[in-house]
């Protein structure tokens, strides 16, 4: 047997066995701590890889924990679905890869901006549980256990965000946080509790296969978008998220990032390949739609006014989000006609999934370069900063880069996603791309404003001195600044290859049932 089988396994085993065996390994001093943190994400980068590649040759990966078949048969012949699956297709596989360059990402930016600090011990150990959690949020088929590693990527998260504990603003992000995850996690358990009573069935695609839209499902539906649209960050659940992006590290920052997004693909799932067709109608693709419009719009509204670099890059989360609900939105309403899907609807799922992955890239970069500036000023504040440009060329050409890409700047690639989600709306709806073309126009302006007061204009008497950060930090930037680059060089390769094989996953309810149950329960 190949070992590529075991790929879906070893993406949550690697970052695991990293978790606990760092505070081991950081015995032998921190130069040792420091080159086990980079070798395990970038082992657990080159597997995501090989992960991508055996889906797009062998097709969907179903991985069984404890057994060779995903059911488990009764003395009386019949199959019962009870063991823990890990379901991998091109949709999560594509996501996972640019989830790791982010981690990948934050470590390398991480080892020398946090070297001043205390604690870099549990740092690093709740870094890799953290990773270990949004990957699981990723590839797991099963319902319960999504609901363990949505408590896992919280419960580290926990930490992360408090890591700077002697500031009284990172304990109240913190507990912030903490207290939006715990009720979201019981929306999620609830709603599997409903199910399960319905149905006896906690794996994926077991209940997609057998789902009725009935009083209880309704529920179940309700609690799972509330609760993963509160995780994800949007209006008027956004409440955590600028506070926690912004008291955060950045290095942890960028992960938090994925880990929204994580949850965003949990909430995919669970509306196309759940429940998919049985909620063909307008009430919950409208649901989506309006909650995508309103955070579009408040959370760049909210981010214009903002003078601390951090809060303001935390406002555009919310905004970001906004685009991919709406895109979502679109593509289930089209789902009932296909003639609507293959005129817009489609185009909208293509322009989703790409905005995800272009927001992971794009988000993560400007967090970080936050940091860099954080790094060399010791503030955050916008107006005590200017004339950095010619002290932090690197960092500088890649702020461009970032802010070029998430204002939707042709030939970036957030202009591409961006395009697609204009077109597919623009057929529902014109007003729902004027939205999104109003938002994409005051981000532009916003990053103007950050780029003109942070490294244009007079430079101040206390920076004259500030040079670039260190190479480590440049390198974790240059990470993602190759990504956003690679799929802004080749987006019609990107498109074709990777993001419609994607969408065409999502949306196929029945491939993705066929692929875990096979011939059924």
């Amino acid at each position: 047997m190949s070992w590529s089988v075991h790929l879906p396994a070893l993406m949550l085993a690697v970052p695991l066995f990293g978790a606990f065996s760092t505070p081991i390994v950081a015995l032998g001093g921190r130069r040792a701590r420091m080159i086990w943190s980079v070798l395990i994400s970038s082992v657990l980068l080159v597997l995501s890889f090989c992960l991508l590649q055996y889906v797009a040759t062998e097709g969907t990966a179903v991985y069984v924990m404890g057994g060779k078949a995903w059911n488990l048969t009764l003395p009386s012949g019949m199959a019962y679905p009870v063991r823990i699956i890990l379901e991998v297709d091109s949709f999560n596989s594509f996501i996972a890869v640019i989830g790791c360059f982010a981690s990948l990402a934050g470590v390398l930016f991480g080892l020398r901006f946090l070297d001043r600090f205390s604690g870099k011990v549990w740092y690093s150990s709740l870094y890799f549980l953290l990773t270990a959690g949004m990957l699981g949020l990723i590839l797991t088929g099963d319902l319960f256990n999504f609901f363990v590693f949505l408590e896992i990527a919280s419960v580290s998260s926990f930490g992360l965000i408090a890591y700077w504990r002697d500031r009284p603003e990172s304990i109240e992000a913190s507990f912030k946080y903490m207290l939006v995850s715990q009720v979201a996690a019981m929306m999620v358990l609830l709603a599997i509790g409903f199910l399960y009573g319905r149905y006896n069935l906690l794996n994926m695609a077991a209940v997609g296969k057998v789902i009725q839209f009935g009083l209880a499902e309704k529920v179940a539906l309700v609690f799972m978008i509330t609760a993963l649209a509160m995780k994800c960050g949007a209006f008027p659940m956004h409440m955590w998220m600028p506070d926690a992006y912004a008291e955060a590290p950045a290095s942890v920052t960028v992960l938090l990032v994925v880990v929204s997004q994580a949850s965003l693909v949990g909430l995919c799932r669970i509306v196309f390949s759940v429940f998919g067709s049985a909620i063909v109608g307008d009430v919950v693709p409208w649901a989506l739609i309006t909650l995508g419009m309103i955070s579009m719009f408040f959370g760049v509204s909210m981010a214009v006014v903002q003078h601390e670099v951090k809060r303001l890059m935390g406002y555009h989360s919310v905004s970001q989000v906004g685009y991919m609900l709406m895109a979502f939105g679109v593509g289930l309403l089209a789902m009932g006609d296909p003639r609507q899907m293959a005129d817009f609807g489609m185009t909208s799922m293509k322009g989703g999934i790409f905005h995800m992955v272009n927001y992971v890239t794009y988000k993560g970069l400007l967090f970080l370069v936050a940091g860099a500036l954080y790094y060399v000023t010791g503030t955050r504040d916008l107006d005590k900063m200017g004339g950095l440009a010619k002290r932090m060329p690197f960092t500088t050409f890649m702020f461009v880069i970032a802010a070029a890409a998430i204002s939707g700047i042709p030939p970036f690639n957030g202009f591409v996603s961006k395009l697609l989600i204009y077109e597919s709306s623009f057929a529902v709806h014109p007003a729902l791309s004027v939205v999104a073309l109003v938002t994409s126009i005051l981000t532009l302006a916003s990053f103007v404003k950050v780029f003109q007061t942070a490294f244009l204009g007079p430079e101040k008497k206390e920076f004259s001195k500030v040079k670039e950060v260190p190479a480590s930090m440049v390198l974790g930037m240059a990470v993602l600044t190759v990504v956003i680059l690679g799929l802004s060089l080749f987006p019609t390769w990107v498109v074709s290859h990777l993001v419609e094989p994607a969408a065409t996953a999502l949306v196929d309810k029945g491939a993705y049932i066929g692929a875990v149950l096979g011939g059924g329960i």
